[in-house]
């Protein structure tokens, strides 16, 4: 089974991106696994600090860890927006294949200080886990907002990307380049799409050398997706899309037989509605669509 590292730089080989999709149960889990089982394209799930307190640090990593021995299938655990040298110790423990320390509200200089202490903490316990760092400001919340932030003044520099990337040693880096955490109403209905700024992502690559990340995907335009994996995103997050496709399911499933209370009777239609929004952005992100 090829590591976390070996599936991005093959993924930046091939000009593809692997998708990260948050989980915050079973059923999503379930779900993230048959759309990537079904493309044949390896995936990383991810758990914030909050969804890794709902299902359990040590949990969740043991069951992507069954699924992966037991399918020999390149899944891959996150832990995602990582904000305590502690949540990330304990992530690392329990098996994660990568954290993202997210110390980006912080001052550039007390953000690259604390993310290097982190960096040999992490790498002491397990030398294979990647380690990716943030700077920027990306908005907070995988949430539907009633309105959007001004990130403008949040960008990530070409020159900042480099110097954070130089004095931590961070495996992959999160930049803010016009991306924001959650999505508008009107991004739901389809009527608004997030734009990215395509021309920095690519020279903050060019800076760097890095692996990237791009955060806070959802409601993304198609074509800047594709546009940015170009430009060089090696992993790219959806995860309030996921959420709405997770409520439209479960209410879709509840509303077929108002009576029924048998859990997976109910739960397909939830398990169904977001293996297709993971099924699609799959395809995008690997070439497939």
């Amino acid at each position: 089974m090829l590591s976390l590292r070996n599936v991005l730089e093959q993924a930046q080989k091939r000009a593809v991106a692997v998708g990260h999709f948050n989980i915050a149960d079973f059923i999503m889990l379930k779900a993230v696994f048959a759309a990537a089982q079904e493309l044949q394209v390896p995936v990383i799930v991810g758990a914030s600090e909050g969804e890794r307190k709902f299902l359990g640090t040590r949990a969740v990593a043991a069951l992507v860890h069954e699924l992966r021995d037991e399918f020999s299938f390149p899944i891959f655990l996150n832990a995602d927006h990582t904000h305590s040298l502690q949540g990330a110790i304990e992530a690392a423990h329990a098996g994660f294949d990568s954290v993202v320390f997210d110390l980006s509200a912080l001052a550039m200089q007390e953000n690259i200080r604390q993310t290097r202490e982190a960096i040999a903490q992490l790498k002491a316990i397990n030398p294979d886990m990647l380690v990716e760092g943030e700077i920027g400001d990306i908005g907070t919340g995988s949430e539907i907002h009633d309105f959007a932030p001004d990130l403008t003044k949040g960008l990530t520099s070409p020159a900042e990307a480099r110097d954070f990337v130089q004095a931590t040693g961070v495996d992959v880096l999160a930049p803010a380049v016009g991306n924001m955490h959650g999505m508008l109403q009107s991004m739901v209905q389809g009527n608004v799409k997030k734009h990215l700024d395509l021309a920095r992502i690519a020279q903050i690559k060019a800076s760097t050398g890095s692996l990237l990340t791009l955060h806070g995907a959802s409601g993304t335009a198609d074509e800047d997706l594709r546009k940015a994996i170009a430009a060089g995103i090696n992993i790219v997050h959806i995860n309030t899309e996921m959420r709405v496709a997770w409520r439209r399911g479960l209410e879709a499933g509840l509303a077929q037989d108002p009576h029924e209370m048998v859990p997976y009777k109910v739960l397909p239609a939830a398990i169904e509605s977001i293996k297709q929004v993971a099924t699609s952005r799959l395809k995008l992100f690997n070439k497939l669509a």
